[in-house]
């Protein structure tokens, strides 16, 4: 993965005051050498990490083919319709909706198996959740890097962040390096795209702070693995993402049947 620096405010952890900063692009360079605007695919799955990714992306100059995929997941039209909405925000070069099956065929994920549940929120676990879908991040991106390829695009966006990576292995930075290298020979030879994941050591808390420094419309993004509407709010991605809002003190636009408050503080 490649970054550059940006000349942008250092974001911090509003909850810790932590640096949260990672090297970005001169948001300023909005064409590349050659007088074209730079191009960038971004996985944009409708949930509040790809939405923050689609705006960073702007941020940092490039023009946006919003790539987003239903593969059989529980929530997928709802996620189908944030994504849509996103992009209309975003005023994005394209969209390309892409349905698949073969996830969901494949199963052994609660998220595409009807026979598996979707467990209660343990946001101090381990362990790899029933929700991990095998090898999904390697699907979605050869995905994102032909329609990058096809599209004349620089760089292909992903929302992965720290806490992803604690439990899915496709989320690690590791797998990212590798598959930019993937990407090097198995693309044409005057191709040149980029991996990023500009989130990927950075907490969801970090994430939503950068988000709403960049005036990211939660209101129309998805998270929750159970529900189209309301979300659950007891699933891993509802915890996760209440407790992002949560440590930043303000509140989640969407509507959940419960809030559970998941601070230290409670």
């Amino acid at each position: 993965m490649t970054d550059t620096p940006a000349e942008t405010d250092t974001p911090t952890n509003a909850a810790t005051g932590t640096d949260t900063s990672t090297s970005r692009t001169n948001a300023s360079a909005r064409v590349t050498e050659e007088g074209t605007p730079k191009r960038a695919v971004v996985l944009l799955s409708g949930g509040m990490d790809s939405a923050t990714a689609a705006y960073e992306a702007r941020e940092r100059g490039y023009e946006i083919y919003a790539l987003h995929t239903s593969y059989g997941q529980r929530t997928e039209a709802r996620e189908l319709e944030c994504a849509r909405r996103l992009a209309e925000e975003l005023t994005v070069a394209d969209f390309c909706s892409i349905e698949t099956s073969h996830l969901s065929a494949i199963g052994a994920s609660s998220l595409t198996d009807d026979e598996m549940a979707v467990a209660d929120a343990d946001t101090e676990s381990d362990e790899i959740p029933s929700s991990y879908v095998p090898f999904r991040n390697a699907n979605l991106l050869s995905m994102a890097v032909a329609y990058a390829e096809a599209n004349d695009c620089g760089a292909v966006f992903i929302g992965a962040h720290s806490e992803d990576f604690s439990g899915y292995p496709d989320c690690r930075p590791e797998f990212f390096d590798a598959f930019e290298q993937v990407v090097d020979v198995g693309t044409k030879p005057e191709t040149e795209i980029s991996i990023e994941a500009p989130f990927v050591e950075w907490s969801k808390t970090d994430i939503a702070d950068r988000g709403l420094d960049l005036g990211v419309p939660y209101e129309h993004t998805w998270s929750c693995y159970r529900e189209n509407e309301p979300a659950c709010g007891t699933c891993d991605a509802c915890a996760f993402r209440l407790q992002a809002f949560q440590r930043l003190d303000v509140r989640d636009p969407i509507e959940y049947g419960e809030r559970p408050s998941y601070t230290d503080e409670s």
